[in-house]
């Protein structure tokens, strides 16, 4: 997948992924980063549960997959700054 692809992937999953968690941090930058973090988690569970990762082209199928990664991030991210808060 080429770079703009990868971005493109990243913002699509990002905005997903802080929709369905309700993240409340803002921006565009924030939220490609969450995408392309997530895509990569993603891919790499796929990969170890035995199925094909991010595929090579743009498609439904690798934003979500790139989604599902980003809201698992997302959800780790709250739970590490949620105990933070509560210390």
């Amino acid at each position: 997948m080429n770079f703009l692809a990868w971005i493109i992937v990243g913002l699509v999953a990002g905005l997903l992924a802080r929709w369905i968690v309700r993240d409340d941090k803002s921006g565009c930058l924030y939220t490609v980063v969450v995408g392309v973090l997530g895509a990569l988690i993603g891919g790499a569970l796929m990969q170890a549960a035995g199925k094909k990762g991010i595929a090579n082209e743009f498609d439904i199928r690798s934003i979500l997959v790139a989604a599902v990664g980003a809201v698992l991030l997302l959800l780790v991210l709250q739970a590490i700054g949620g105990r933070s808060r509560r210390r």
